[in-house]
């Protein structure tokens, strides 16, 4: 199986590969939406402050890949695949977890912007765990990194800068996907 795991700070630009993905047939598994289930479970609302408190207490409490190990359930729910795509990587932890259960077709993408392109994205988005805030992002940044974020985007086998406009960036993708996929 060949797994490409997308990585990146928050507002980067991953949800805008993973549809990229998507639009590829490639099945997506979004680590976040394990997160997001739990918070629910909990009879929580979805907001950013809630999703990081319980993606944190979980992580502190059963491990750093705790969330690797509940989207590994997810991926063992899908029939047989060639390739996937994981969408939210945050630390070594969830990595080894996923080499060690998947193999070692492990392709790691980065997606990079600026914190001036990011905020804007953040205040633009409307996703339904975002707030209105710039300091909740500077939270959660800070948050993401103490996970591992910067080692595993340090260590990513390709970085692609989301700076230069929405239709450079979805080619680049793409590019980069046709090439993974066909090796």
């Amino acid at each position: 199986m060949k797994i490409i795991a997308f990585a990146g700070m928050p507002c980067s630009g991953k949800s805008e590969a993973v549809k990229i993905a998507k639009g590829m047939d490639i099945p997506v598994i979004r680590m976040g939406d394990m997160v997001w289930v739990e918070v629910r479970e909990r009879g929580l609302t979805l907001d950013e402050k809630n999703v990081g408190a319980i993606a944190d207490q979980m992580r502190k409490n059963l491990g750093m890949d705790i969330w690797a190990i509940k989207t590994l359930d997810k991926i063992s729910q899908l029939e047989k695949t060639k390739r996937i795509i994981i969408d939210g990587i945050r630390n070594i932890e969830e990595i080894d977890t996923f080499k060690k259960k998947l193999g070692k077709d492990f392709i790691i993408i980065a997606v990079t912007a600026s914190d001036e392109t990011r905020q804007k994205r953040f205040l633009n988005r409307g996703r339904e765990d975002d707030s209105l805030y710039i300091q909740d992002l500077k939270d959660r940044d800070k948050r993401e990194l103490n996970w591992g974020l910067g080692t595993v985007i340090a260590s990513a086998d390709i970085i692609v800068s989301n700076e230069d406009g929405i239709d450079e960036f979805r080619e680049e993708i793409r590019k980069i996907l046709d090439k993974i996929i066909t090796r």
